[in-house]
């Protein structure tokens, strides 16, 4: 296996937000329709989700200066979307934006022998942005899946993904291309 497909934040708590809420729908339907795809061509699947502690230890600065917590371990916030087919997922649990950050995924990843990693889910300007750039810095080659990636500001989204695709040859590419794109390695 050469390729995976790296689902990030499809939990409840993220959806929470307005804008979120309206494209959970048409956002989960195409991240199923990718699983489903990554399934058929046996790429390995990874859904990799934010949680906290109630204690701090693992809050952020800004969620410090809040004094506001997110996601805590255990809770219907931190869990993924009922609808969501991502059960066989190897699923792995993140405290800071990037899926990289703490976390054995670059070490799964290459134990599974991947090279190239399509990225879904939410945020991303935040998130999804963060962990392409440190995929970038861990040497895999990293695409987009463009109708399975959300964000509560479409534009600021568009800009980041946009930069890491010109700066960093990372394209941003719908299901079927991306498919095509993975089986490349």
């Amino acid at each position: 296996m050469t390729a995976a497909v790296v689902f990030i934040d499809l939990q409840s708590g993220y959806f929470e937000d307005p804008d979120l809420a309206r494209i959970r729908e048409p956002l989960v339907e195409e991240a199923n329709r990718l699983a489903a795809a990554a399934r058929e061509r046996g790429f390995a699947i990874y859904h990799v989700i934010t949680e906290h502690a109630r204690d701090k230890s693992t809050w952020t600065l800004s969620m410090l200066d809040d004094d506001q917590g997110f996601n805590f371990v255990g809770t219907e916030q931190a869990a993924p979307l009922g609808e969501l087919d991502l059960d066989d997922a190897n699923q792995l649990s993140k405290i800071r934006d990037s899926a990289f950050f703490g976390t054995s995924l670059a070490q799964r990843l290459r134990i599974g022998g991947a090279e190239r990693i399509a990225i879904a889910g939410v945020s991303g300007q935040n998130c999804i942005n963060r962990t392409g750039s440190d995929a970038f810095a861990e040497n895999f080659r990293v695409a987009y899946a463009r109708d399975a990636i959300g964000s509560e500001n479409p534009e600021r989204c568009r800009e980041a993904l946009d930069m890491l695709s010109k700066e960093l040859r990372q394209p941003i590419l719908g299901t079927d291309e991306l498919m095509d794109w993975l089986a490349q390695a």
